[in-house]
């Protein structure tokens, strides 16, 4: 009996230490991440252009510790990082918040021009809305407007001329499409309107060619009608 006993202790003596090892190793995987491991952990995934688990890292500091001096920046970074990995529409989300909440800040004429090139990223072909062209130049001109002489604003001015490009080419397919369908006034218009609007864009001849050729069209129809 008094064997037994003492195997028992011998048993308990070896075991405890590797009962409380593992119970440290528990406590330690357990343990939240700081704010400083946190940012740093997104900073090391995003620089390796691993956007979705920099994300992960930035989203758990920003809800974990929003009082961190890292979270402003960690906010930024949540929109870069969706920015980046071609989710435009939550990246614009994400930064008007930013300028919504940090209107001061710093980074703001970064923000603003990345909202430009959230729309301008989407800009599709001719043939589909244009929404997007109207979208980032606006951006792009409220950047210009509010910091002339920003280094984005510098960016934004190339941009737009891209924006208006897009555009001007868009009012001249609608009005090749009216034109191809008999509908000389509306296709005019259109016409018009690019020649006011977007002059000086590399479609102004075709556009001024298109439109004498409908009024001749209406001019044949008045006269033969």
């Amino acid at each position: 009996m008094i064997t037994i006993i003492k195997r028992l202790v011998l048993v308990c003596i070896f075991i405890m230490p590797l009962i409380h090892g593992c119970a440290h190793l528990g406590d330690n995987e357990n343990a939240e991440e700081t704010p400083t491991q946190l940012m740093k952990e997104g900073t090391r995934k995003y620089g390796k252009g691993y956007y979705s688990r920099a994300l992960t890292a930035f989203q758990k500091l920003k809800d974990r510790y929003p009082y961190s001096k890292y979270a402003t920046k960690a906010e930024l970074r949540i929109a870069d990082a969706h920015f980046f990995n071609d989710e435009y529409d939550e990246a614009l989300i994400v930064y008007k918040d930013f300028e919504k909440l940090h209107p001061k800040n710093k980074n703001i004429p970064y923000v603003l021009y990345q909202k430009g090139l959230c729309h301008f990223n989407q800009m599709s072909t001719i043939d589909r809305d244009h929404t997007h062209s109207l979208r980032a130049k606006e951006e792009f001109e409220r950047l210009i407007h509010k910091f002339p002489k920003n280094k984005y604003a510098d960016q934004s001015r190339i941009k737009i001329k891209d924006c208006y490009i897009n555009l001007a080419k868009y009012e001249l397919y609608v009005g090749n499409f009216y034109f191809k369908m008999g509908e000389f006034k509306a296709a005019i218009n259109r016409y018009r309107y690019l020649l006011e609007n977007y002059p000086d864009l590399g479609q102004s001849h075709e556009a001024l060619e298109s439109m004498r050729k409908c009024k001749e069209q209406l001019t044949y129809e008045k006269n033969n009608s």
